[in-house]
C-alpha cells in the first residue's frame, strides 16, 4: 500500500499525466500531417520549435533527478555554495548563445559529431560519437533512472523502487518515440509544472520551518530561521582545509574548492555541457539564429531560479534534521528532498510527485532522443546503411531509444555502477566531466583556430581523458607539490588530493598545449571549411537586454551571499 499518498495526491498526479500524454499525442498527430514523418522532423523538429519551447525544453531536460536529489542532497550537506553549478551555468549559456550557436547554425550543423567531421574528419567524429553514446547510456541515463526512482520511492513509502524505475522508463519511451517536436513541446508543460510546483513546494517548506519553530506559517520567517540555524550553509566560498581539518570540511572543499570554483574547471564543465553536448544543443540546431539565441538566453534566465527550487529544500531538510524532525536522514544526504516532502499536506504530495516525474521524464526523453540522433545520423547512416530511407532512419532511431533505455534499466536495477556510493549529483558531475577538457579544447580550437589538425583533435581527446584520470588518482602524490598544483593539500593519509574542478583546469590546459604543439607540426586537412564571420556575433537589442537582466540578477546574488 502507498504509505504517504492519498486519493487526492493520486488525482493530482493522474491529471498531470493525462495532460502531458494528451498534448504529446496531439503534437505527434500534427507533426505526422505536416512533415510526412521525415528523419529531420523526428530528430530535429525541422525548426518548428519556438524560442520559448527551446528554452523550456533545455531546462526541462537539464533539471532531472540528479538535480532534485543530488543537488538537494549537496544543499543539505554543503549549503548554498552548491548553487554555483547553476549560476555559472546561466553565465555559460550566454557564451553559448553569443559565440557557439552562430557557428553551428551558419554551417548547418545538426549533430555534434557532424561538426567534428566537417571541421576535422570522420575518424574524430566516430571516436566522439562512441564516447558520447557510452557516456549518455551508462552515466546519464542510469543516474536519471536510479535517482528518479529513489526520489519517488521515498515519497511513496520505500517499497516500489524497481516498479517505479520501469514506470519512468516506459513514460520516457512514450514521449521520446514521438520525436523531437513532441519532446520539445511537452517539455513546455513539464517545465511549467517543474517551476510552478517547485516554487510552491519551496514556499511551503519554508512555512513548515517557521511552524516547527513556533512562529506560525510564514515563509519569510522560515527563511530567516534558516539563516540563523544554518549560517555556514549560506556562504559561497569554502576555505582551504588546514592541518587537522575534519573529514566533512575536506569533503566540502573537494566538491567546492573555494574561490577557484568560480574561475577554474566549473567553466570547462559548463561550456562543454551547454555548448558541445547534443543533448542540449539539439533543441536549437534546427532553428534560425534569432530563435535559437533567444531560446538559450531564456533558458539562462530560468536557470537562475533552479537553486531556489532544488537546493533550498535541502537546507530546509538540514535545519529540520538538526532539530530532530527528520531522523531518517542519518543514513545519507540523497534522501533530503523526499524526506522534506513527507511534511506536505494531502494533495500537495501529488503535486510534488508530478514535479519530480516531470523533471525525470523530460530528461529521459531528451537524453534518449539525443542517443538515437547520434546513433542514427552519425553511425548507422554513415557506416552501417548509407542508403537508408527516411522511414528506415526513423525506425532505427526508435529502436535506439528502446535499446538504450533497456540497457540503462539493466545497469540501474542493482546499482551496478555504484551511484549511491558517491552521491548522485557528484557522480554525474565527476564522470561526465572526465571527457570535458578534451572535448571543449577540440571544439574551441576547431572553431576559432584554423590551424588545428585532426591528429591534434584525436590526441587532445585522449590526453584530456587520461590527464583527468591521472589528476584524480593517488599517483598525483608523486608529482603534485602544493606550490605547483594550486589547491592541492595533504589528506589524513598523507597523500595529495586535488579538488576535481581544479584538476579539470590542469587537464584542459595540458590538452590545449598538446593540441597546439601537434597542430603547429602537422598539416590541416578539412573535409569542409567552418565559416566564421564577424556579423554572426552581432546581437539584437532584445538579446542585449536579456543578457543584461541575467548578469544583473547573478551579480545581485553574489553580492548578497558572498
Amino acid at each position: 500500500m502507498l504509505k504517504h499518498i492519498s486519493t487526492a495526491d493520486l488525482l493530482v498526479f493522474f491529471f498531470y499525466f493525462i495532460i502531458v500524454a494528451s498534448y504529446g499525442y496531439y503534437i505527434y498527430n500534427r507533426r505526422k500531417k505536416e512533415t510526412n514523418n521525415s528523419s529531420h522532423s523526428f530528430f530535429l523538429a525541422e525548426g518548428s520549435l519556438t524560442w520559448w519551447a527551446i528554452g523550456a525544453s533545455i531546462i526541462a531536460s537539464n533539471i532531472s533527478a540528479e538535480q532534485f536529489i543530488g543537488m538537494s542532497g549537496d544543499g543539505f550537506f554543503a549549503g548554498i555554495a552548491v548553487a554555483v553549478y547553476e549560476w555559472v551555468g546561466a553565465a555559460a549559456l550566454i557564451i553559448v548563445a553569443v559565440f557557439f550557436m552562430p557557428i553551428y547554425i551558419k554551417n548547418k550543423i545538426f549533430t555534434m559529431p557532424q561538426f567534428l567531421q566537417d571541421r576535422y574528419n570522420g575518424g574524430v567524429a566516430l571516436v566522439m560519437s562512441i564516447f558520447w553514446l557510452l557516456l549518455y547510456v551508462f552515466i546519464n541515463l542510469t543516474a536519471i533512472l536510479y535517482l528518479g526512482a529513489l526520489a519517488i520511492n521515498g515519497l511513496l513509502g520505500g517499497e516500489y523502487f524497481h516498479q517505479i524505475m520501469i514506470g519512468l522508463a516506459i513514460f520516457g519511451v512514450i514521449i521520446a518515440l514521438g520525436g523531437m517536436q513532441v519532446v520539445g513541446y511537452t517539455d513546455v508543460i513539464q517545465v511549467g509544472v517543474l517551476i510552478i510546483g517547485g516554487l510552491a513546494i519551496t514556499y511551503l517548506s519554508l512555512t513548515i520551518v517557521s511552524e516547527k519553530f513556533g512562529f506560525g506559517t510564514n515563509a519569510l520567517t522560515g527563511f530567516n530561521l534558516l539563516l540563523k540555524n544554518a549560517p555556514d550553509h549560506f556562504h559561497l566560498i569554502f576555505k582551504k582545509p588546514t592541518a587537522g581539518a575534519s573529514t566533512e570540511t575536506i569533503t566540502k572543499y573537494l566538491i567546492l574548492p573555494g574561490f577557484a570554483m568560480y574561475v577554474s574547471g566549473q567553466w570547462i564543465s559548463n561550456l562543454n555541457y551547454w555548448g558541445c553536448n547534443q543533448y542540449i544543443t539539439q533543441r536549437a540546431l534546427g532553428a534560425n539564429i534569432t530563435t535559437a539565441r533567444t531560446g538559450i538566453l531564456f533558458a539562462s534566465l530560468l536557470k537562475i531560479l533552479m537553486p531556489v527550487i532544488v537546493m533550498l529544500p535541502g537546507i530546509v531538510a538540514f535545519v529540520l534534521y538538526k532539530n530532530g524532525h527528520l531522523p531518517q536522514l542519518a543514513g545519507g544526504k540523497d534522501g533530503a528532498y523526499s524526506a522534506m516532502l513527507s511534511f506536505l499536506p494531502s494533495g500537495l504530495k501529488g503535486l510534488s510527485l508530478a514535479v519530480l516525474t516531470a523533471a525525470i521524464v523530460a530528461s529521459l526523453a531528451g537524453k534518449v532522443n539525443s542517443i538515437s540522433t547520434i546513433f542514427t545520423l552519425d553511425i548507422y547512416k554513415k557506416y552501417i546503411k548509407k542508403d537508408a530511407s527516411e522511414r528506415r532512419m526513423v525506425w532505427t532511431g526508435r529502436m535506439a531509444i528502446l535499446i538504450s533505455l533497456l540497457i540503462a534499466v539493466m545497469f540501474t536495477w542493482n546499482d551496478v555502477l555504484g551511484i549511491s556510493g558517491e552521491g548522485g549529483y557528484t557522480f554525474v558531475q565527476k564522470y561526465s566531466a572526465f571527457v570535458s577538457p578534451g572535448v571543449l579544447a577540440t571544439f574551441l580550437l576547431g572553431m576559432f583556430w584554423k590551424r588545428t589538425t585532426a591528429v591534434a583533435a584525436i590526441v587532445g581527446i585522449l590526453v584530456g581523458i587520461t590527464s583527468s584520470i591521472f589528476f584524480n588518482s593517488c599517483a598525483v602524490k608523486w608529482f603534485g607539490p602544493e606550490t605547483i598544483l594550486y589547491s592541492a593539500f595533504h589528506n589524513k593519509t598523507g597523500d595529495y588530493e586535488i579538488p576535481f574542478f581544479i584538476s579539470l583546469s590542469w587537464s584542459f590546459l595540458i590538452t590545449c598545449f598538446t593540441m597546439v604543439v601537434i597542430s603547429l607540426k602537422g598539416q590541416v586537412i578539412n573535409a569542409k571549411a567552418i565559416t566564421i564571420e564577424r556579423t554572426m556575433f552581432k546581437l539584437k537589442p532584445s538579446s542585449v537586454m536579456l543578457i543584461a537582466v541575467i548578469l544583473i540578477l547573478l551579480s545581485a546574488i553574489y553580492v548578497r551571499f558572498w
